[in-house]
């Protein structure tokens, strides 16, 4: 009758004849687990070098405008509060 070989193959036809509807939408699941996978393993591995800069996007601060500080200048930070 069949050997273990052809079963295997008619298992498998049948498998992707079924899968076919299901198929865009698994490689599309698996394509977004493998970019969340790479994004994670180069987070973790920049963590670990902890002397390269990271770039923050944000808003620049010119440091010539006077609006620009920690308030009126009398308290700078430096000093012991009391």
């Amino acid at each position: 009758m069949f050997g273990l070989s052809e079963l295997a193959i008619i298992l498998v036809v049948v498998a992707a004849v079924l899968a076919v509807k299901k198929l865009p939408e698994l490689t599309r699941s698996a394509g977004k687990s493998a970019r969340i996978l790479k994004s994670e393993a180069r987070a973790a591995r920049d963590a670990d070098e902890p002397g390269t800069p990271r770039v923050i996007p944000g808003e620049t601060v010119k440091r010539e405008d006077p609006g620009t500080g920690t308030g009126s200048g009398a308290d700078t930070g430096t000093g012991p509060r009391g």
